[in-house]
């Protein structure tokens, strides 16, 4: 049986979840989804979250210390720091100062977990890249891709392009569209000292730190619906089939009692979950915006159970998720996982069937990665589809926003 298609599942266009939105924007919507029933309670809840002083995930409550020193990055896993500073200066310089001075916030600042990954705009930080002059708007971009991999920077546009693709689809495209997104600068851009950049909106969340020559991107939110794009100029896109086949590579080459081992739920939306497991926007995902603190207990089994073919599509699977990074921070995140395979967990809810929607987290003392898919938003779908994901990517123990390398740069 084939897939289903997200066209499958599109609203007739007067369908009130789209009619009582039509023609807001960011703003406009920012004040009506208080009181919407899907974005009230989500909101609502996420507020009791920010601002809370930063500490970090861990797996028990207790940060491991030690884990990210501050020192220059190994020879061949420098990060591209003078292309990136030099990016972000020309930005300040092609700005108003009204624009840089709301661009800019203090390197550890707390605006930095402000970040969220709705169409809804809950904290309006830094510019909004829809309300820039097209100028400004590259010189932004210009700055995301001085920071990330050509595949990095490929993929977080089309992820935006798909936004926009959505916004027409749905006729909602003050709402959603390639340009719905917030940027903020923290600290001032430098060869040798901390400091950084955040773009976040529907479906696209980047948090980028750099100190001298080390790099740190986390967290990361990057999502889709739907997945493809299938009319208009950028017909073709596709994203996250191979992280997806990975995925379902891996559950397949598990030894049945091992694959029954690491799945934790049989079903996306199983009545054993116990209460609260299911949130009603993150749904299975655990490491999304606002969990900066989150208590995430290890789950399913221990890498170091899998057998060598397991662990090879394992390898693949982490290499898809950090190909973002330019090729030496790739190099050395790579590096940082391999060195705690011995303490990392995988486990997966759902099915593992070619049409079946899942969700897995692989997590250990220097990162957690998920995938969930999910139910529909814009589109009908009341159970989880393969057509709608989110993608999350954290360094836990304190080094989310870079923040351990921060502290150890001001002497704290």
């Amino acid at each position: 049986m084939s897939e289903p298609t997200f066209r499958d599942y599109l609203y007739p266009p007067d369908h009130p979840r789209l009619a009582a939105i039509r023609g807001l924007d960011a703003r406009g919507y920012a004040e009506a989804a208080k009181t919407d029933a899907f974005a009230g309670p989500m909101i609502h809840g996420w507020a009791a979250l920010y601002p809370k002083p930063f500490t970090g995930v861990t797996n028990d409550g207790v940060l491991r210390p030690g884990l990210y020193p501050l020192r220059p990055a190994a020879a061949g896993e420098e990060a591209p720091a003078a292309a990136m500073a030099s990016a972000a200066r020309e930005l300040l310089a092609g700005l108003t100062p009204a624009q840089a001075g709301r661009l800019r916030y203090a390197v550890d600042a707390q605006e930095w977990q402000s970040w969220a990954n709705p169409e809804f705009m809950q904290h309006d930080t830094g510019l909004r890249l829809d309300e820039l002059a097209p100028a400004a708007r590259e010189l932004i971009l210009a700055v995301v891709e001085a920071s990330l991999s050509r595949a990095g920077y490929d993929l977080v546009r089309n992820l935006m392009r798909i936004n926009g693709f959505l916004g027409g689809l749905v006729a909602l495209p003050d709402l959603m569209n390639e340009y719905s997104y917030n940027f903020a600068l923290y600290g001032a851009p430098s060869e040798t000292e901390p400091w950084g950049w955040q773009l976040f909106g529907h479906h696209v969340a980047l948090n980028v730190l750099v100190v001298g020559t080390q790099l740190v991107v986390s967290p990361v939110f990057l999502g889709a619906e739907p997945d493809v794009i299938d009319a208009g100029p950028h017909r073709g896109v596709k994203v996250f089939k191979e992280r997806i086949a990975l995925a379902r590579q891996l559950m397949a080459t598990l030894p049945g009692p091992l694959g029954r081992k690491a799945t934790v739920f049989e079903d996306m939306q199983d009545p054993a979950m116990p209460a609260g497991r299911l949130h009603a926007g993150d749904e299975r995902h655990l490491a999304g915006c606002f969990q900066d603190n989150r208590v995430i207990p290890y789950e399913g089994i221990p890498v170091s159970a899998m057998p060598a073919a397991a662990r090879g599509i394992l390898d693949r699977l982490v290499d898809d998720f950090i190909a973002l990074l330019p090729d030496g921070p790739r190099s050395a995140r790579r590096r940082e996982i391999a060195a705690h395979w011995d303490e990392t967990w995988f486990c997966w809810i759902g099915g593992r069937e070619a049409q079946d929607a899942f969700y897995f987290r692989l997590q250990s003392p220097v990162v957690v990665m998920e995938l969930d898919h999910h139910t529909g938003v814009f589109l009908s779908n009341e159970t989880p589809a393969p057509f709608h994901m989110h993608t999350v990517m954290r360094t836990p123990n304190g080094n989310d926003y870079g923040r351990a390398l921060v502290r150890q740069a001001q002497g704290s």
